[in-house]
This record gives C-alpha cells, sequence and structure tokens, in this order.
C-alpha cells in the first residue's frame, strides 16, 4: 500500500489554531472601554451644556433683547454639577451608558430655558420666576442623582427591599390625603405641602413600584406564564393567577377615584402591565390588562364628573359649550393654535406668545416649545426620548439577572408612557391629563423623581457591563 503523497498529507491536516491573545492584554484592552465610554459621555455632555446655554441665550435675546447675567451665571452652576456627576461616574460607575446623562441635562436645559421665556412673557423675575425655581429643583435632583449612585453600589441590593419599597409606595400615594399637608391642585388630590415648599408624592411613587413590581415579578413569573386557559383561540392566566394584576388595577382605579387623576392612574397600571409581560412574554396578560383599565376608564366616564368632563373637552374641544365651561377646553384649544402658529419650523427662540396658554410652563410646555421651535423641534426633542428609553431598554436586555432586567425596562417604559400620555394629552390624541413631560415641565418633584431614574438606569448599566466581563476572564484563564 502506497503511502500518501505530502501533498495529500498537507491537504487533509487540521489548521493550526489561532494564536489567543496573552490575558494580560485582553484585560488591558477591556480596561480601557469605560475610559473611551466616559470620555465620549464628557464630549457629548459638553456638547449638551452649550446647546442649552445656546437655548437659554436665544430666548433671551429675542424676548429682551440682551442677555440677562443672573440666569446664565445660575444656568452655568448648574453645569458644573452635571460635569460633577460625569466624574462621579469616572470613579464608581466607569462602565455606565455614556448617553443617559447627555440625554437628560438637554431636556433638563431646554426646559429652563422655555421656563425662563414664559417668566419673561408673564414678567416674573426674582423667586417669583418658575424658571428660577426651576434651577434650584434641578440642583436639587442632581444631587439627589449623585447620592444615589454614591450609596447604591449595586442595583441588586435593591431587591432585598422590595417589600418595603411597596410600602413606600402605598404611604407616597395616601399623603395628599393626610390632614393639613394634604393639598387639592386643579380638582386633583395629588400634591401635599410643607410651608411654602409643594411636592407630589406620587412622582416617587413610580419608582419604588417599579422596584417593587420588579422583585415581584422575577419570584413569580415561573407560574403567571407556564399554565394557561384556553378561551376562544386565545390562551388567559388561570383565575387563580389573576390576583395580581386585579389587585394592581383596584390600587389604579382607587387613584383614579381617590385623586381624580386619570393620567397617574394610567401610568401605574401601564408599568405594571409592560413589565408582565417582559417577565412572562404572555400577551395574554396584556390584552387583559388593556380590556380591564379601558372597561374601568369608561365606566368612570359615565359615573365620575371629572373624567366625563375630560373626555367631552377632548371629543368636542371646540364646542363652545366646552370652550368657555370652567376647566373646560380652552386649554386645550390655546395649545392647538401655538403649535398651529409655530408651523414647521417655529417662531424662533423668544419670539413666540406661549404665555397666552395656561400652566404653559408645566402641563402644556410641549405647545410652547412647539410654537417657538416648530415641527422639527419637536420631533428633535421626540427623538431625544426616543433615544434615552431606546438605551434604558438596551440595558436591560444586555443584563445577566431578571431583577436588572425588569428594574431597568421598566423604569424606561414608565418615562415613554409619560411623554405618550402628556404630548398624546396635548396634541388632543387621547385625553389631556395632568401629567407633566419629564425633564422639560416645571415641577421639583418630576425633576426628582427622574433623576432619580437617570441614576438607578446608570447604576445598573455599570452592573451589567462590568460583572459578565470579569466573568469571562477568569473563564480563559
Amino acid at each position: 500500500m502506497a503511502s500518501p503523497t505530502p501533498s495529500s498529507a498537507t491537504e487533509t491536516a487540521p489548521a493550526p489554531p489561532a494564536p489567543r491573545a496573552p490575558l494580560t492584554e485582553t484585560i488591558r484592552v477591556r480596561l480601557r472601554a469605560p475610559a473611551r465610554r466616559r470620555n465620549t459621555e464628557l464630549g457629548l455632555l459638553l456638547f449638551a451644556l452649550a446647546l442649552a446655554g445656546g437655548a437659554l441665550a436665544l430666548v433671551q435675546l429675542g424676548a429682551l433683547g440682551h442677555l440677562a447675567g443672573t440666569m446664565m451665571l445660575l444656568s452655568g452652576l448648574l453645569g458644573l454639577f452635571a460635569i460633577a456627576i460625569h466624574v462621579a461616574l469616572r470613579v464608581v460607575a466607569p462602565d455606565a451608558d455614556p448617553f443617559v446623562l447627555p440625554i437628560a441635562v438637554l431636556l433638563n436645559g431646554l426646559g429652563i430655558a422655555e421656563i425662563t421665556r414664559i417668566d419673561i412673557a408673564e414678567g416674573l423675575v426674582g423667586w417669583d420666576a418658575a424658571g428660577v425655581r426651576q434651577i434650584a429643583w434641578s440642583a436639587i435632583a442632581l444631587a439627589g442623582a449623585l447620592a444615589v449612585l454614591l450609596v447604591i453600589r449595586n442595583h441588586r441590593v435593591l431587591l432585598r427591599y422590595r417589600y418595603l419599597a411597596m410600602l413606600a409606595a402605598i404611604v407616597l400615594l395616601l399623603l395628599p390625603f393626610a390632614p393639613l399637608i394634604g393639598k387639592e391642585v386643579n380638582g386633583a388630590t395629588i400634591w401635599i405641602q410643607v410651608g411654602p415648599l409643594s411636592f407630589q408624592p406620587g412622582e416617587l411613587a413610580k419608582i419604588a413600584l417599579a422596584i417593587f413590581f420588579a422583585g415581584y415579578l422575577m419570584t413569580a413569573r415561573d407560574s403567571l406564564s407556564m399554565v394557561s386557559v384556553k378561551v376562544l383561540g386565545l390562551r388567559l392566566p388561570r383565575p387563580r393567577d389573576l390576583g395580581p394584576i386585579l389587585v394592581i388595577w383596584a390600587l389604579s382605579m382607587l387613584v383614579l377615584i381617590g385623586q381624580r387623576d386619570l393620567g397617574t392612574s394610567l401610568l401605574y397600571f401601564g408599568l405594571f402591565l409592560v413589565m408582565l409581560y417582559v417577565a412572562t412574554g404572555r400577551l395574554s396578560w396584556v390584552l387583559l390588562g388593556v380590556v380591564l383599565f379601558g372597561g374601568g376608564a369608561f365606566a368612570a366616564s359615565r359615573v365620575l364628573p371629572y373624567v366625563e368632563n375630560r373626555f367631552a373637552g377632548w371629543l368636542d374641544a371646540f364646542n363652545p359649550e366646552y370652550y368657555d365651561a370652567f376647566g373646560g377646553s380652552y386649554q386645550l384649544v390655546q395649545g392647538l393654535f401655538g403649535l398651529a402658529d409655530g408651523g414647521l419650523i417655529g417662531t424662533g427662540l423668544g419670539r413666540g406668545h406661549p404665555g397666552i396658554v395656561p400652566l404653559a410652563e408645566s402641563d402644556f410646555i410641549v405647545a410652547s416649545l412647539g410654537e417657538e421651535l416648530g415641527m422639527v423641534g419637536l420631533f428633535a426633542i421626540l427623538a431625544l426620548y426616543l433615544l434615552f428609553v431606546s438605551r434604558g431598554f438596551r440595558i436591560g436586555f444586555t443584563g445577566q439577572d431578571d431583577f436588572g432586567r425588569l428594574l431597568a425596562v421598566g423604569l424606561s417604559f414608565v418615562v415613554a408612557l409619560q411623554v405618550f400620555i402628556v404630548v398624546g394629552g396635548v396634541t388632543r390624541v387621547i385625553p389631556l391629563t395632568g401629567l407633566t413631560t419629564p425633564f422639560l415641565a416645571a415641577g421639583g418633584s418630576s425633576l426628582v423623581a427622574n433623576w432619580v431614574i437617570v441614576a438607578i438606569l446608570l447604576r445598573v448599566s455599570d452592573s451589567v457591563r462590568a460583572q459578565p466581563r470579569w466573568v469571562v476572564e477568569e473563564g480563559r484563564s
């Protein structure tokens, strides 16, 4: 038998394995990644601060014809707070997402600029000006976000306190009903007031509820996702598993009836539905939830005068009967006129008339920005929100632990849903509610809550990027 030729031996021999990089070199390359992320964040943050400062300058030049040094100085000091958070991230969360902080800073800065424009239109100065108070609340919110980053070094610590978070959410929801401190504003009992300061505890309650939902659904997802009953071709949960969704639905209906706040009720229930869907992957839960909430809202519109007026003003806004009525559709129609006046490219910052819309600095700041920035500017702002929410979803689905995934997705979705509820109400897509636009609208409670969400997302993103890297390196070694 002839021996194989050298050429045939060469053809059948396996290819040699590719050389593996030394472990120290691999670690060195991976250690450079956090520095690149933070450098990217710094560049985007400086760009965001420049845009926000430019918007404030254009507002003053357009409305006053000159720059007001006090507001520019205060906004500059606020920019230093944002840079301080960036420096802290380099130390305590070097792997955190580089886009979340700059987006939040830019949205916050644009809100301050437009609120200042409305103050100028109304002749407000000093502490009476909502723009000055917004800067003060922004500083408090940034300090709160920094404290969250320094205190919570791993997001999984929150899992231990999920039931405490549930208790805190219930207490926060009940606070507006407490004597002496409870306060009713525009027919809604959602505020507390201590001395000169007023606060909306429901904004913090949504964070506490997200922590509780994430912890609960992580432990109960198997029983909620595996067993079902087939009805008319659709697999629905067993009656014994309907308890959680019925409890949350009842809670949201109590918020709607007791606090007379349709927006917050929808926000809480939508948050639970999305987290339930992410935990189980069962679309039937979402369909069931939509039917429950839709039925409850429809029944409330027939029974509760507050909800009935909201729906009537939405469906027939230009009817003089609703337009001239107290608490009618006047505000909504004025906002629509402002958006129409802005057109495609807007009147220009400082050149519109946003002050003629009631509550233009809070509930209707989207209409104010739409008038002066136009459809193009408003779409750019919505694109910033879209990018913020997409980064939050990416943070959640990149993680290895279920709690972090549910928490990041839930907090990101609550921002998305709140923006939809507000913009949908202002543009008459859905009935108008009293929610504030995240980061943009005037309001200290909303700012503090949303900056806490930013801090938690940054902490989760740092954890999900840092932990798998060392697991891989240990496996290679």
